[in-house]
């Protein structure tokens, strides 16, 4: 196995670990995160009915990745907002809590969505 396969199977694992302890339902949605090397996904999950309330990605927006990752967290919590969502439960996706991860929770929680 390579290293790249090795690295993405660890994150794999540590996802599970996270997603054995934490689901999100209506009144607090799991705010599910996704990083690749170019882009970053986040949606406001309800795991109890398996649906997704809100999506958004940094593919349609221009800056580093990391200028995108604020304007998603700030939109992310304006669009929960609007559906009447006020809590979440963040799921990093097995990612460390640092740079873009980060900054997204950051930019959500002060945009108003608490977690």
């Amino acid at each position: 196995m390579n290293k790249t396969a090795h690295n993405i199977q660890k994150r794999q694992r540590r996802h599970a670990r996270i997603r054995s302890t934490i689901s999100g339902t209506a009144e607090r949605p799991r705010l599910s995160v996704y990083k690749s090397n170019s882009n970053m996904f986040v949606q406001l999950i309800d795991d109890s009915k398996a649906v997704t309330l809100v999506s958004m990605g940094t593919n349609k927006l221009k800056g580093t990745l990391a200028e995108r990752a604020i304007e998603v967290g700030a939109a992310i919590a304006k669009d929960a907002k609007a559906k009447g969502i006020e809590k979440g439960v963040f799921d990093r996706g097995g990612f460390a809590y640092t740079g873009v991860i980060a900054s997204l929770a950051e930019s959500a929680r002060k945009h108003g969505l608490v977690f």
